[in-house]
């Protein structure tokens, strides 16, 4: 057994070898970068790569050190593409966005909002744009995809993630089947009220309505009133609107306070909700995909392809260039058996060059990419 002070300086002295080496090879690299701008040939070559990971396996002698070296030279020839990505010129656009100043909004501007009058939507649409535009009331998400779709309102309001119960999943699954883009977002702090009507007391009650996520929210709760039967509702406010048509005194929502107002209940407890900080994240859609200047989120959906690694190997190009992800979310593939999509969220704007450059690598080597806005 040899010194450690020793072995360790053998490291260092290997180590400073592949350093060199390393630097011819990115030499070499750009020189490869330069053939394919002359000839037009893409960055990714998967066959090739395929190959040259089966030969450097082969030169190895036992199983642990041809996984590794696999496992080396996939991150080697990893970062020579995203040199490469850098200093080739785009050939193509990498989406039709386009920038504005702002968004384009007055008192003529419709714009739809899931649920009835009262609901944490309408909120969030009124704290956005103001009360002067024209909100129009959509009983499912996908009524309101489809009147931004359509042209019968410039914008939609729609909830994406809830602090306390995760992601949305229906809306994510929505915006790859309309062409609409997010344009903004607006984060409502939830403040979920047990309303009922004006005679009622909690004791009273034996039927809860409220959306699923309302339900969830306030879970703790309801345990605590376990005589409480929940029943889910398209949303909140119409839970609401339920309570105070049908004039049962034992009956109740879990619904906003705006909502009790709306529909003359009466709020029998506020805060119900378990997490006391709970807000909900609203997206705003519209028909043009546009973006502003100071745009600082960009959400993207990416389909990989189905093999070890893939995800890996995508994400790694927002670690490359620096860039902050927000927020992953998988969702199955329609048709494709345990094979998943991605929604990604990560900081940046569409005009930085770090956001270009990890764009481009991914689109180059994901099945798909689409950049669903920046906002």
């Amino acid at each position: 057994m040899i010194d450690l002070k020793v072995a360790r300086e053998h490291i260092d002295a290997i180590d400073k070898q592949i350093v060199e080496l390393f630097e011819k090879r990115m030499i070499e690299s750009s020189e490869v970068a330069k053939y394919k701008l002359k000839t037009g040939k893409a960055v990714y070559d998967k066959e090739r790569e395929e190959e040259k990971l089966k030969n450097l396996k082969s030169m190895s002698s036992n199983e642990f050190n041809q996984r590794a070296i696999t496992e080396l030279f996939s991150q080697i020839m990893s970062i020579s593409r995203k040199y490469q990505y850098g200093v080739l010129p785009m050939t193509s656009k990498l989406s039709e966005f386009e920038k504005v100043d702002k968004l384009p909004a007055d008192s003529h501007t419709k714009v739809c909002y899931f649920g009835v009058p009262g609901t944490h939507t309408q909120q969030a649409m009124e704290n956005f744009f103001g009360e002067d535009v024209e909100g129009i009331s959509c009983p499912t998400f996908q009524s309101v995809m489809e009147a931004v779709e359509n042209g019968e309102a410039q914008y939609g309001v729609l909830p994406i993630e809830n602090s306390s119960t995760g992601g949305i999943t229906a809306n994510y699954d929505l915006l790859l089947n309309y062409s609409n883009s997010i344009v903004g977002q607006y984060v409502n702090k939830i403040s979920q009220c047990l309303v009922a009507l004006p005679e009622s007391k909690i004791e009273d009650i034996r039927t809860v309505y409220s959306h699923p996520q309302g339900l969830l929210q306030c879970s703790e709760f309801l345990k605590e009133h376990p005589q409480m039967v929940q029943v889910e509702f398209s949303n909140t406010a119409a839970a609401a609107e339920k309570v105070a048509k049908e004039g049962d005194k034992t009956q109740a929502a879990i619904a906003a306070k705006r909502a009790a107002k709306e529909y003359g209940l009466e709020v029998l407890q506020e805060s119900i909700q378990q997490e006391k900080n709970n807000a909900t994240r609203f997206i705003i859609i519209g028909k043009k995909s546009i973006y502003l200047p100071e745009s600082r989120k960009i959400a993207l959906c990416i389909e990989v392809p189905h093999e070890c690694g893939a995800l890996y190997r995508i994400l790694s190009h927002f670690l490359f260039n620096d860039l902050n992800m927000l927020q992953l979310e998988s969702r199955p593939i329609e048709g494709k058996t345990w094979e998943y999509r991605f929604f990604v969220d990560i900081e940046g704007n569409l005009d930085e060059p770090a956001v270009q450059n990890a764009l481009r690598g991914v689109k180059e080597e994901a099945v798909s990419m689409r950049i669903l806005g920046n906002f």
